[in-house]
């Protein structure tokens, strides 16, 4: 007998899931589609999604515990009582402040592993921090200064926006917002692509603007000119609604498009009619990309310089304008319950929510154990040849997750970990909350980290960790507010899985905004205090042939990371796991524009090695006019690629969590060459 669930697809594309309809047969996953009635997704499922069930019955899924005493010597299978018998000696013995807990988008398929992740680290006195930081956060740091937050819905996109701006935001990081931007297309609504490559949005693009990597700011303060010197600013907002704007008027007076034009390779006339496309064709929105943008030491100040665009012409707050969905972005009301227990008691050596730090905690003390719960930390991590390195010496590696992954390797202990089908959750978007149930029983001896924890817990003596009775309470408890009328698991499975959220659709609807002063924020008091610029500004990337002259003299090209349709962040062996996936993309492609390919005798689809003095990274070549010279870009997820990347810090100390989310991105810059891979 065949029974049908609906769900929710785990790739974690934030905010605009996809919902999907899972047929199941004597315990078996035998089919998956997407599911018509979903109000989000209305049937879409990209091929991520639709291929996604792969996982579950994989050959090479960890089954069973596997440990081993040393780095390389051979895995032996455990109980899981031997197991975390294990991991609770190592944890006492290691004292509390070095203990340290990691976790990934793998936890975050059911949306509530991260929040027990945190409880528990809360209530037993270790360390952890959050895996946001890799993803979403550096990006939303520079729009927190300004105050720009929350973003408008899909759906009020597709119905009042008249020009879209989809600044380094990519078809295949989202793709379900597709579906609402060709509905606004075909309304009548312009499209323009900005991105130092073109993307799979630029073939649905009515204008594409290549720009040189990091320099988005630049572009953005140069519009700014344009907009008060032709003044096209919205005088009654800016006077009522912002403060700082005489400082950022004098500020930008020089930022001209020529000056622009020398910076981001953007002619100066392009960036007059961008900026006046943008403020005559209103409500304009844009929606700004989530992540890849923004892997550089000063990629905030990007997020920083676009966010004061819309409060400047006035598209805050009304339908239509501001900014669309973008990854870790939500509407105004749509917050769910908490399972955190307030602020941690400060440990005597807090190592604070910054990659760099964290790299530093592992090599150099106090961290000797290290929990990683659905997250593959070497390939997620910059310079990981440091952290391969770093975890080989530490006391207890444990990785809980579905496969072997790159940061196996470097692990003592492997736990088998549950999908998103194996246990009860649910997923947001920024309109509805959905109910995504147990539709089998875990595969193996695989077991949810709410168990794992539990079992931990009663190990260590950790009370009240979980005072639920079931997983299902525990949700019970993040969605009992006013935004889903209160609503239960129970109430979820009464009415098809599914619930409205009590929220605007548009962004900052009362004008008040999340800053010290409750306005938008040209001018911030808390960055000066953080040592940070009080206004935006461009600063050139920390690895670039202007900022680094001698070193662009050995290693002269950009490196810039990306997603595609074929993967999403680590998922799944990076889709290796997934046959539709991998067929797909059966090994790492980096782009040269022709012009560097020819200065180095390189040919289309010839083998190729990317290298700097942190290490290399074999690929192929695929020679396209579609980047902007002096740029490779390749995309994410690939062995090995990271380890080109800095790990240095993109913001002091003080300021990575100062605005309400971890922050602590790592640069993941890198300056490179690239030579034909001899045989």
């Amino acid at each position: 007998m065949i029974e049908t669930f609906k769900s929710m697809c785990p790739m974690n594309c934030l905010p605009t899931y996809c919902g999907m309809e899972v047929e199941v047969e004597n315990g078996r996953v035998v089919k998956i589609r997407g599911d018509k009635e979903n109000p989000d997704s209305r049937g879409f499922l990209c091929l991520r999604g639709a291929s996604v069930h792969e996982v579950i019955h994989h050959p090479e899924r960890l089954k069973v515990p596997l440990l081993r005493r040393r780095i390389g010597d051979p895995w032996q299978e455990v109980s899981w009582s031997q197991a975390l018998d294990v991991v609770a000696e190592k944890m006492e013995s290691a004292g509390k402040d070095a203990v340290g807990i990691w976790t990934g988008h793998g936890i975050l398929v059911n949306s509530i592993g991260p929040q027990l992740a945190l409880r528990f680290s809360q209530i037993h006195g270790c360390q952890a921090w959050s895996g946001a930081m890799k993803c979403w956060t550096l990006g939303a740091f520079g729009l927190a200064l300004t105050g720009a937050l929350e973003v408008n819905t899909k759906e009020d996109m597709a119905a009042h926006s008249r020009c879209i701006f989809l600044w380094g935001a990519n078809f295949s990081s989202q793709p379900n917002s597709i579906r609402p931007i060709l509905a606004a297309k075909r309304r009548g609504a312009t499209l323009v692509t900005l991105d130092c490559r073109y993307t799979e949005a630029c073939r649905f693009s009515d204008r594409v603007v290549l720009l040189r990597p990091g320099t988005d700011a630049a572009l953005a303060l140069a519009m700014m000119n344009v907009l008060i010197g032709d003044g096209l600013y919205d005088k009654a907002f800016v006077r009522n609604h912002a403060v700082g704007f005489p400082e950022l008027a004098r500020h930008v007076e020089d930022k001209t498009p020529e000056w622009a034009e020398g910076i981001t390779g953007v002619p100066a006339p392009t960036v007059r009619e961008l900026a006046r496309l943008y403020a005559t064709h209103t409500p304009s929105m844009i929606v700004l990309g989530g992540s890849s943008m923004f892997k550089q030491a000063n990629g905030w100040f990007s997020s920083r310089a676009i966010s004061c665009l819309p409060a400047l012409v006035g598209n805050l707050g009304i339908p239509g304008g501001g900014f669309g969905p973008r990854h870790g972005g939500s509407t105004h009301d749509e917050i769910l319950g908490t399972l955190l227990k307030g602020r941690p008691t400060p440990l005597p050596h807090h190592v604070p929510n910054q990659m760099s730090r964290i790299l530093q905690a592992l090599e150099e003390g106090p961290i000797r154990v290290l929990l990683l719960f659905g997250t593959d930390m070497v390939s997620s991590f910059a310079e990981s040849n440091r952290v391969k390195a770093a975890l080989d010496a530490l006391d207890l590696v444990v990785v809980h997750d579905l496969f072997l992954s790159e940061t196996a390797k470097h692990a003592h202990l492997v736990l088998p970990g549950t999908t998103w089908l194996e246990e009860v959750g649910y997923k947001k978007t920024n309109t509805h909350v959905y109910l995504m149930d147990q539709a089998i029983e875990p595969v193996g001896q695989a077991r949810s980290l709410s168990w794992v924890l539990k079992e931990l817990s009663r190990r260590l003596s950790v009370q009240d960790f979980f005072p639920w009775p079931s997983q299902e309470q525990a949700v019970d408890a993040i969605l009992d507010v006013p935004a889903t009328g209160h609503i239960t698991v129970s109430d979820l499975r009464a009415r098809r899985g599914r619930e409205p959220l009590r929220i605007s659709p548009v962004a900052h609807p009362d004008l008040r905004f999340p800053t010290p002063s409750g306005k938008v924020e040209f001018y911030s008091e808390r960055s000066l205090k953080w040592g940070l610029p009080p206004l935006p500004e461009y600063r050139e990337p920390l690895e670039s042939p202007r900022s680094r002259p001698e070193v662009a003299q050995r290693y002269p090209l950009v490196l810039r990371p990306g997603r595609t349709f074929g993967h999403f962040n680590n998922f799944y062996r990076n889709g290796r796991a997934i046959s539709r996936l991998a067929r797909r993309e059966p090994e790492p492609v980096v782009w040269l524009h022709p012009e560097d390919a020819a200065a180095r005798g390189i040919q289309e689809r010839e083998r190729v090695v990317v290298f700097n003095d942190r290490s290399e990274f074999q690929a192929r070549a695929k020679v396209t006019a579609r980047i902007f010279p002096g740029t490779v870009w390749v995309r994410t997820g690939w062995p090995g690629l990271n380890a080109l990347t800095a790990c240095a810090p993109c913001l002091p100390d003080a300021a990575v969590e100062g605005v309400g989310f971890a922050a602590g991105q790592a640069a993941h810059e890198a300056l490179v060459e690239v030579k034909t891979l001899m045989t």
